[in-house]
């Protein structure tokens, strides 16, 4: 008996790596869910739009295609319908504004919180190791970008997601292609020996192939159409995808059904997303949008146009480098090398035998640099000059690639050589004071004198501790002396003689960038609840409501969240009575008696911007 084997109580060897497998999707799910928890305890109190008229005109859209009251945004900027039609379903749930709100919060940190997972996986792609991508995405997830935005009804709070998701199936669908050709050719790949015929079965080192690259060319086409629906950014991330995989399929890099799917899928989605945001506009833009691309137009074809255009990019840039801590400015070093060198080549690396530079790490940096690029300078020359600093230098056009630049930046200080960092430390300062440089000397005197807004430069803010005027200089200095402490602590491991690769070189920059997040995240946080009770808009009681054209859209647009259950009636004020019917009329605190059939209810005053009539003998409730 004591001859007999005895069954082992542990799995057997090849079980181990499934068990394994499911732990790390555990902590990712787990890592997710506090991510979510954190955006929530940041925005408890938020409940109603304070970016306007950005975020009331996603509110109004999505409860227009929910089924709900329309619109009047004549002559404003066009909400695209993809973040919009994403909050549709609220509507649905509850009409209670504050509720609605509250739910938009939620889903904007849901989608936001899966930039870590989505992050992790983009690190592994990028050869850092599993306990060091999980720990660094974890606290990249965390990152300005990601947060600022996730407690607001913007699509700020979905693009960076978006493209993060994006990227990853740019470089599986390439590297599929390249599989593929690798393995026909040699029988081998750059992540991995593979024997002849597995290509076309399934996974091959950490990309997918055979049938899962048409997937891959689906979610990269998809998300490209979409991000066109979602803002006019998406044009640049469709112009790319299109660009990158008809450029693939010439050269015969990517598979063809995989490519021809890209484009199909990029093309059904992009057709889609134009019919219903054409739909969007008739319904809420009934005399027209705001002409940017005529804007655009003029600004590409004149050279002081070009002149704002640049310079604006430029401010961008310096915006992107600053407000990541430098780590943008190493990543864009790190992919332009990367973009320019041949595939195939290895840095050595002591211990760990270097990292090949595949060709979908060389396609997928140079997508990513041509999509922050392409960002930069048309969201400058489309911008109007609005007499406001943030016309210079401005965060929020890049932030949906920002945190894209930071898993960059994190992934080349723990992968570079040690002796390599100082110099791309450096040269990351270089670009960022050029870029700044450049932004500073064509603004001028303008950043003085021109309207500073505080919503505009959160980093900024936290980096100089000037909360009322832009500060570049102390801000990049401050930024500057980050970027040098975590230089400092990723080169640590190898000033102490610990290993040079793995964990061990991970743990230092990690902890450094984690303490200026909490740091960061303690300066976002709301030192106290809002004071209780009525803020300064009107509060319109049931039926119909009216609002003079005469009374300043900062009074008027608010409302049109508010009043969830009709549409807003303008009227000009100057020559007309409110429109027969209309229970409740605002009107501008200049306006003279009301006229027959009106009574003065003695809310609002001059201070505020709007008085408010009433109309006799109305009565019922909402939608009534």
């Amino acid at each position: 008996m004591l001859s007999t084997p005895v069954a082992r109580l542990w799995p057997p060897p090849a079980a181990r790596p499934a068990v394994a497998d499911r732990r790390w999707w555990w902590a990712l799910a787990g890592g997710w869910v506090a991510h979510v928890l954190l955006r929530l305890w940041l925005f408890r109190y938020h409940a109603g739009p304070v970016a306007n008229p950005d975020e009331t005109g996603y509110l109004a859209a999505a409860r227009w295609l929910a089924g709900g009251p329309g619109a009047d945004f004549t002559g404003s900027t066009f909400y695209h319908s993809g973040y919009a039609l994403l909050l549709a379903p609220i509507h649905w749930v509850s009409a209670d504004p504050a509720t609605v709100y509250r739910l938009a919060v939620a889903v904007g940190s849901m989608v936001s919180a899966t930039a870590f997972p989505l992050a992790y996986l983009l690190l592994r792609r990028l050869a850092v190791g599993r306990r060091g991508a999980l720990l660094l995405a974890f606290v990249v997830g965390a990152s300005p970008a990601l947060l600022l935005f996730s407690g607001l009804a913007l699509a700020d709070a979905i693009l960076p997601t978006l493209l993060l998701g994006w990227l990853l199936a740019i470089h599986d669908l390439v590297r599929a292609g390249a599989g593929r050709s690798g393995s026909r050719r040699r029988g081998t790949v750059r992540h991995g020996t593979v024997r002849r015929g597995i290509v076309r079965r399934g996974i091959v080192g950490r990309g997918i192939v055979g049938g899962a690259d048409v997937w891959a060319g689906v979610v990269a086409g998809g998300l490209a159409g979409f991000a066109m629906t979602v803002h006019m950014r998406g044009m640049v991330v469709l112009a790319v995808t299109v660009i990158v995989v008809g450029a693939l399929l010439v050269a015969r890099r990517v598979p063809r059904r995989a490519g021809l799917a890209a484009l199909a899928t990029a093309a059904g989605v992009a057709v889609a997303g134009t019919v219903l945001n054409r739909a969007l506009a008739a319904a809420l833009y009934p005399g027209g949008t705001r002409d940017l691309a005529g804007l655009l137009v003029s600004r590409l074809t004149g050279l002081d146009g070009q002149a704002w255009a640049l310079a604006g990019a430029a401010g961008q840039l310096w915006y992107l480098i600053v407000g990541t801590w430098g780590l943008a400015g190493i990543g864009l070093v790190a992919a332009a090398t990367v973009a320019l060198r041949g595939a195939g080549r290895t840095s050595r690396r002591g211990g760990d035998g270097g990292l090949a530079v595949s060709f979908a790490h060389r396609v997928t940096a140079a997508a990513l640099l041509a999509v922050t690029l392409g960002i930069a300078y048309a969201s400058s020359a489309a911008l109007p000059d609005e007499h406001r600093v943030g016309n210079y230098a401005y965060g929020r056009y890049l932030s949906c690639v920002a945190v894209a630049w930071t898993l960059a930046g994190v992934a080349a200080l723990v992968r570079a050589r040690r002796r390599s960092i100082p110099a791309l430390a450096a040269a990351a300062a270089a670009l960022g004071a050029g870029t700044g440089g450049v932004a500073a000397w064509y603004a001028g005197d303008r950043l003085d004198r021109y309207a500073f807004i505080a919503f505009d430069f959160p980093e900024v803010i936290f980096l100089s501790g000037v909360p009322d005027r832009l500060d570049m200089a102390t801000a990049s200095l401050t930024a500057l002396a980050l970027l040098a402490g975590l230089t400092v602590l990723a080169g640590l491991p190898g000033r102490l003689g610990l290993p040079a690769s793995g964990w061990a070189r991970v743990v230092p920059p990690a902890a450094g960038l984690a303490a200026v997040t909490i740091a960061f995240v303690a300066h976002l946080a709301p030192r106290s609840a809002p004071a209780p009770g009525r803020d300064w808009l009107p509060a319109p009681g049931p039926g119909r409501v009216a609002v003079d054209t005469r009374v300043k859209w900062n009074v008027w647009l608010p409302l049109t969240h508010r009043v969830w259950w009709t549409r807003l009636e303008m009227y000009d004020g100057a020559r007309q009575a409110p429109p027969a019917g209309a229970c409740t009329a605002i009107v501008p605190p200049t306006a003279g008696p009301p006229p027959a059939g009106w009574a003065a209810t003695g809310d609002g005053d001059p201070s505020k911007g709007w008085k408010s009539w009433t109309g006799r003998g109305c009565g019922g409730g909402p939608g009534h």
